[in-house]
């Protein structure tokens, strides 16, 4: 199935995709080409990150000899530029833009005029330190920018036909094969990236080489125990790519152990979501069972013990990293977009290998909470960081808090998760079904026809609903085939109840009902599919408040409230300072109120609650008979992916529970 046999009608989602054709992909086009003059923020508080341009299609210019100079920023940003023409081929694939596809045309040319005649490609290689190619893989991320490229080229290729792409990522990958694949040197990237596009490549091509090289990496990852370090010794350079990678452990970059013998979730966030991504693919792809056994514990480990409700990964800035189990705390947590971003990628392969609703479940929650938070609503600002509590002064003053953002820089020294948005939201397309040899998976609820080549003939598949607004669902089905089809239709777990007919037959009426049809593994299952029929699946929207594990010491006596896929927030503009002060009340009744404003269109929750006063005594400490004062408050939600979009204030999804 191509992408473009999908056609989305989704009004949600076309808002969405709206905003990267026309705000997104324009904007950062001028920031790459440093066209305009935007305020570039640091992640955090570290001086030695880049800030000054962004300087990624000027360093392409250099290296291919069109300008003089340097290179300038990190190590990996030709990968901002290859995400970008990702998000663009996607793009085209809705709908064709003659301009757009000129100024990508360029690009590819201007791509292919910096490739070296061997095939390597790294702008600061050929520009600043050519002795140094493959010699510190460790922190040069030079397959992590091939694999990027990659994933660029297949897509573009998909899109426009454009051979240039594809040749010059082809010609890289088997540079790469020759210099590192099993008949080279032995080495990996300190960043996982390259299997992902070598994947790929594969599927684009057919070719099984890619396949091959991809899993190749996969294997020998982790088998020498101190690989970065010894070719740390031999590095003839005499500065360090990346500062300060040296000082972290082997997991930080998922090489503690090979891959296929790693349960649990270690080390920097997206590094571990690609690295797993690839190995699902793999799995799938190749036949690699040991590695779909390594996904499968790493995946219980990240939603069982180290996933934030939000669909967020990362506990702390160190390493923006994985810690422990059950360590979430809220206000110096990291998930990073990017990471959110890997996290839907990663469920989307685990789909292709096994129908289990939670891999739709968790993709869903990511979507529409971590990802779409990563960009404000004009599409011009962008969060590295998705945090769950929020504090203006805390992150002005505090350190150990200075990578927390009260509101959306407009542009990042390490921009990787603006094009990383872009492309994802560009591509929604692709996640909303899974094909399988006999059955088709409804992953997610988008308005949406597509036409699907089945054996003997063509199945078309129209979903109309305003998801999340609602949960009700028409999915129209229309088979031209002898060939009998099931359609497996997730049944997402946070909803209480839900009814499906079929035809106007009430075929199941909501979990433990007396009908025959009961879900298996999260999706129910519509079997042997003729003709034309009308499915209507109607899913209970209503507010819900959730626990964490009383493990999670950080949400101890808290609540957080969801309605359907999205996890709402409260905010200071709508509820006062000191959120912290605030509690709800478990047993009022929440009101929704449909609301069209600087938010755009929304549902607003509100609810009965209580906020505690100040002391009579301004009086650091109190003693413990002395009551505080409380008043009855009225606290108002808004979804979480809207907030910071109107000034800085405080925000905070964990409150405080009156019971």
């Amino acid at each position: 199935m191509k992408i473009r046999d999908i056609r989305i009608t989704d009004p949600f989602w076309l808002h969405y995709r709206s905003i990267v054709r026309h705000e997104m992909i324009p904007y950062q086009w001028k920031v790459l080409n440093d066209e305009i003059d935007v305020r570039i923020e640091r992640e955090r508080d570290d001086p030695s990150i880049p800030n000054e341009k962004s300087h990624a299609l000027e360093n392409f210019r250099i290296a291919a000899g069109v300008h003089p100079g340097h290179h300038y920023g990190w190590v990996f940003q030709d990968s901002d530029v290859y995400k970008w023409l990702e998000a663009v081929a996607y793009v085209l694939m809705e709908e064709m833009d003659d301009a757009l596809k000129q100024a990508a045309d360029g690009v590819v040319d201007l791509i292919a005029a910096a490739q070296e005649e061997d095939g390597y490609l790294g702008t600061y290689f050929t520009i600043d330190e050519p002795d140094r190619k493959f010699k510190s893989l460790m922190d040069s991320h030079e397959l992590y920018c091939a694999g990027h490229f990659m994933e660029a080229a297949a897509a573009y290729y998909e899109a426009t036909g454009n051979l240039k792409a594809l040749d010059t990522a082809e010609k890289l990958a088997d540079y790469i094969e020759r210099n590192l694949g099993p008949e080279g040197a032995f080495g990996y990237d300190g960043h996982e990236e390259v299997e992902i596009g070598l994947m790929k490549l594969y599927h684009v091509t057919g070719q099984e080489r890619y396949l091959h090289l991809g899993t190749h990496f996969l294997r020998i990852r982790g088998t020498d125990e101190d690989f970065f370090g010894e070719q740390r010794k031999k590095d003839p350079g005499k500065k360090p790519l990346i500062r300060g990678l040296e000082n972290f452990k082997r997991s930080y970059f998922q090489v503690h152990r090979p891959p296929v013998e790693q349960d649990t979730a270690e080390g920097h966030a997206v590094r571990l979501v690609y690295l797993c991504t690839a190995m699902a693919d793999a799995a799938v792809s190749g036949g690699n069972r040991d590695m779909l056994e390594a996904c499968r514990k790493i995946w219980r480990n990240i939603v069982d013990r180290r996933m934030y409700i939000t669909g967020g990964i990362g506990s702390t800035v160190h390493g923006e990293a994985f810690t422990f189990d059950y360590d979430l705390p809220n206000d110096t947590m990291y998930c990073e977009t990017c990471a959110s971003v890997g996290l839907v990628f990663f469920a989307s392969q685990m789909l292709r290998n096994e129908s289990n609703g939670e891999y739709g479940d968790v993709m869903e929650r990511a979507l529409y909470n971590t990802v779409l938070s990563g960009t404000a609503l004009d599409g011009k600002h962008f969060f590295y960081v998705n945090p769950l509590e929020v504090n203006p002064i805390a992150s002005k003053l505090d350190p150990g808090k200075s990578h927390v953002k009260p509101v959306r820089p407009e542009w990042l020294g390490c921009a990787c998760c603006p094009p990383n948005l872009a492309r994802l939201i560009a591509s929604i397309d692709r996640y909303i079904y899974t094909i399988k040899e006999d059955c088709i998976l409804v992953n997610l609820f988008i308005s949406s026809t597509v036409d699907l080549p089945v054996p003997d003939g063509n199945v078309r598949i129209t979903q109309t609903t305003d998801y999340p607004e609602s949960g009700r669902i028409h999915i129209s089905v229309s088979s031209d085939t002898d060939h009998p089809q099931s359609l497996g239709i997730r049944i997402p777990g946070w909803s209480r109840s839900y009814k499906v007919t079929i035809d106007g037959k009430l075929l199941t009426g909501g979990y433990g009902s007396k009908t025959d049809v009961r879900p298996e593994q999260g999706y129910l299952y519509i079997k042997d599919l003729k003709g034309n029929h009308e499915i209507e699946l109607e899913l209970c929207m209503e507010p819900r408040l959730w626990r964490a594990n009383p493990l999670v010491k950080e949400d101890i006596g808290k609540v957080a409230l969801t309605r359907g896929p999205i996890v709402y927030c409260l905010e200071e503009i709508d509820n006062g300072n000191n959120l912290h002060l605030l509690a709800l009340d478990p047993s009022s009744i929440p009101e929704e109120e449909k609301e069209d404003g600087e938010l755009g269109h929304i549902i607003r929750i509100n609810a009965k609650g209580a906020k505690i006063g100040k002391p009579e005594k301004d009086s650091l400490y109190l003693a413990a008979e002395e009551e505080l004062p409380a008043k009855e408050a009225r606290l108002s939600f808004i979804p979480y992916y809207t907030w910071g979009n109107r000034g800085i204030n405080e925000m905070c999804v964990w409150v405080r529970s009156l019971t």
